[in-house]
């Protein structure tokens, strides 16, 4: 039977043997294009193409709908096998999934009507979350249930930007993506505080990793939660100076977490550095928030980029870089340009929040250079590792 199984893996084309392999691979893709098309259009019309509610809230909705929810779901239907013993989704089924997501991205740039749009776009969170409810449930595995509930909000905050797309109300829309970006921040708070410490330990080959604090964990992520409940009701998006000790609670959280987890090694090592600069910038997008919610004359985009282009996305790109290394039976050594990526992308960040408020023109166009390079060296240096058959011979 496991000869047989071994064969059918085999037999499926490698791009479809495990989740992380097309959506990586496609939510960089994502953001390669998006971020170019986003600066084109703020130069003037593109003709008449108007993407489904114009270029801001494309702009907005795709980077953390699109592109990050990508990388959220190839990242956990791919760990799911891991946590549970269960087998991942692969061939004709993952196959599905990815195609229901790329509809959904060109129903989004086609301005198709909102009938084909929303179903199209609500059916992909739906589906990996029901998937990796199933699949948790089998083996009742409470400790994960958290990233279910997750998933679930996720869901309900992109159900409430489709109804304000619908309904031509961009402030519904506004508050569901912000929403929605501390709702990544919470998944990135659950998952990373499990790997960084775990990938930290074994990278510099340190006889264990450093312990969790299992209350600081809960605190940092009901905060997280809290935190995008707040937005999605449009309750962050004024000055509140109850939200900025919240906002201060959580940096405080995830300052004592990077405390506990730095090693002077790290530095030596990109696969671990990048990491911790992600978190970190994540401990800058709490601190402007808790600043501008306090009185302080702070542009609150700024530390909404923090989160978006610095954590978000930096953190996704040191993450798909080491988990296709492993899943792909490679040696944890990234490939020739990708240190160039890790430094380009927090150079991005950089120019998003100093840049911008000095010269817009300047720090825009900068940070996107900076994004696209980054972007482009991912995927130059890895899609063939993905688009390939492990060098190990594991079916994964």
């Amino acid at each position: 039977m496991q000869v047989l199984d071994r064969r059918k893996a085999l037999a499926i084309v490698p791009l479809l043997r495990l989740a992380f392999r097309p959506f990586f691979l496609g939510g960089c893709a994502l953001a390669l294009l998006a971020v170019p098309l986003w600066l084109a259009a703020l130069q003037g019309p593109l003709g008449d193409w108007q993407p489904a509610g114009g270029w801001l809230a494309w702009h907005r909705h795709e980077l953390l709908f699109g592109f990050g929810l990508a990388i959220v779901a190839g990242f956990l239907l791919t760990a799911v096998q891991t946590w549970t013993g269960q087998p991942g989704l692969s061939g004709t089924p993952l196959a599905a999934l990815v195609l229901l997501w790329l509809a959904a991205r060109i129903a989004w740039l086609a301005n198709l009507p909102w009938p084909v749009l929303v179903p199209l776009e609500l059916g992909f969170p739906v589906a990996v979350a029901w998937l990796m409810a199933v699949t948790l449930w089998r083996v009742r595995q409470k400790r994960n249930y958290p990233v279910v509930l997750v998933l679930a909000l996720l869901i309900a905050v992109d159900a409430l930007a489709m109804y304000g797309l619908v309904q031509g109300n961009d402030a519904w829309q506004r508050q569901a993506v912000f929403g929605g970006l501390w709702l990544v921040a919470a998944m990135m708070t659950l998952i990373g505080g499990r790997v960084i410490p775990f990938f930290t330990q074994r990278g510099l080959g340190r006889a264990e990793a450093v312990p969790p604090w299992p209350w600081l964990d809960r605190v940092l992520l009901a905060g997280s939660v809290l935190v995008a409940l707040l937005y999605a009701g449009g309750h962050g998006l004024s000055t509140n100076a109850w939200n900025g000790g919240l906002f201060l609670l959580l940096a405080a959280g995830h300052s004592l977490r990077l405390w506990r987890w730095h090693d002077r090694g790290l530095w030596r090592v990109p696969l671990l550095w990048s990491l911790h600069l992600a978190y970190g910038w994540m401990l800058l997008a709490c601190l402007g928030m808790a600043l501008w919610h306090f009185g302080v004359t702070l542009n609150p985009s700024l530390a909404l980029h923090c989160l978006s282009v610095g954590a978000m996305a930096g953190l996704i790109l040191a993450m798909v870089a080491r988990v296709s290394l492993g899943h792909t039976g490679r040696a944890l050594v990234p490939p020739a340009g990708m240190t160039l990526a890790f430094i380009l992308l927090n150079l991005a960040a950089l120019a998003r929040v100093l840049l911008v408020p000095w010269s817009a023109p300047v720090g825009l166009w900068l940070a996107g250079v900076c994004w696209t390079l980054a972007f482009a060296l991912f995927i130059w240096r890895y899609g063939p590792m993905l688009l390939r058959a492990r060098v190990d011979g594991h079916p994964g």
